[in-house]
């Protein structure tokens, strides 16, 4: 399938912040990975034809298309790298695994689990054939939570009985502050629940090693409307006349709070909200167990707290592990120990995972099912809130 044996050559679609992210990887992982395949930044892909010239310019890519349909049916495109709002990943993904393309796909999967599931359908067709698929939960590629799952996975911990997980932002706090397409369900599928909440559910499951099976859960947006930006169409989420203009219907959730049951027994307490004022990006973890435990805050993404149970001592107490070192996962390839690394490595790690497996032919994780499975739970979780009832969520 590849055009050049030792080449693997890339094509994005979208080329806002997460276009971004995804293009320093790109970028990045050759330079200081040794990489099985050689990278091509082939073409990105925008609506816009000035502005994804710019952007083609600035973040490193060869050449541009004006449509994702262009991209995917180029010969000289072997991966597409999924970078926009998530009403068009189950569309540009299925189109580009059936034109036997690799696939690396934002997360959430989907809007819904219907087109989650059609994904992992297509993703199962096109594996017989060689071509791999892999859904973005970049926060698994930090050394800290690499390190965290395999202290749980050498029983450091022992069993776990309880898991505590937020993911705390504030960015719409202010009222006034305008409609974007993640506040609109039709185009981001859901609010706080999908949009960071999916991270918290896929990092603990990934650090447990184990699966939620039932939830509790409850919805809110405290703000229904807001300001629309001048240049956005008025069919954006509807609209509403009131205040200085137009004004747009908030149509997700602004925050999420659930409580869950871990296959393996253990109880889990999850929140997800973008009102949580002075909190930017955390994500804050505690896994407890019979032997020890585990906490980890984004804020202070290098570091890793142990309690190591089995230290009885008088000075015993939770150890801060500072991630840095070349035995922890991905550091090697960094700085020297103490080093700090940041939010773009975790994308970086993404990159040489996926490309490792696809030169070795096997299937990258977390795969589209993995993708899915969070979907199931979310939706979960939302169909909780609206029956005021435990939902279980399907194997």
């Amino acid at each position: 399938m590849t055009h050049q044996h030792d080449t693997l050559s890339v094509g994005m679609v979208g080329h806002a912040f997460m276009g971004a992210a995804h293009s320093q990887a790109w970028r990045n992982a050759p330079r200081f990975f040794d990489l099985p395949l050689h990278l091509r930044m082939a073409a990105v892909a925008g609506r816009d034809e000035a502005r994804v010239h710019e952007a083609a310019t600035r973040l490193g890519w060869d050449t541009t298309e004006t449509s994702w349909q262009a991209l995917v049916a180029r010969e000289d495109i072997d991966l597409v790298d999924v970078c926009t709002p998530g009403d068009t990943h189950a569309e540009i993904a299925i189109a580009a695994l059936e034109a036997g393309k690799h696939v690396l796909c934002e997360k959430p999967l989907a809007n819904t689990v219907e087109e989650a599931e059609a994904m992992v359908e297509a993703a199962e067709r096109a594996r017989a054939a060689g071509v791999r698929s892999m859904v973005g939960f970049t926060y698994r590629r930090v050394p800290a939570i690499g390190l965290a799952r395999q202290l749980v996975a050498d029983g450091r911990i022992g069993q776990v009985h309880h898991v505590r997980a937020q993911y705390l932002q504030d960015w719409i706090v202010d009222p006034e502050a305008p409609m974007s397409w993640r506040l609109d369900r039709s185009k981001a599928g859901s609010g706080a629940l999908g949009d960071i909440g999916a991270h918290i559910v896929d990092l603990t499951q990934f650090i447990t090693g184990d699966t939620i099976a039932t939830v509790s859960g409850r919805l809110e947006t405290f703000v229904k409307e807001r300001p629309l930006p001048a240049e956005v169409h008025h069919g954006l989420a509807g609209s509403a006349a009131g205040g200085s203009g137009e004004r747009g219907l908030v149509t997700v959730d602004d925050a999420a709070a659930f409580l869950a049951h871990f296959r393996g027994g253990a109880l889990g307490v999850f929140e997800a909200t973008r009102f949580a004022n002075g909190r930017k990006n955390a994500i804050r973890i505690e896994v407890n167990g019979s032997r020890g435990s585990l906490a980890f805050d984004f804020e202070d993404m290098n570091v890793l707290h142990f309690f190591d149970g089995d230290d009885d001592s008088a000075t015993a107490g939770f150890r801060r592990i500072l991630a840095t070192e070349p035995e922890h996962p991905y550091v090697a390839a960094w700085w020297p120990p103490g080093h700090l690394l940041g939010y773009e490595h975790g994308f970086t790690h993404q990159v040489v995972d996926l490309v490792t497996d696809i030169a070795a032919g096997n299937d990258p994780a977390p795969s589209f099912a993995d993708g899915l499975q969070v979907q199931r739970v979310l939706a979960a979780v939302e169909a909780s809130s609206q029956r005021n009832a435990w939902q279980d969520v399907p194997a």
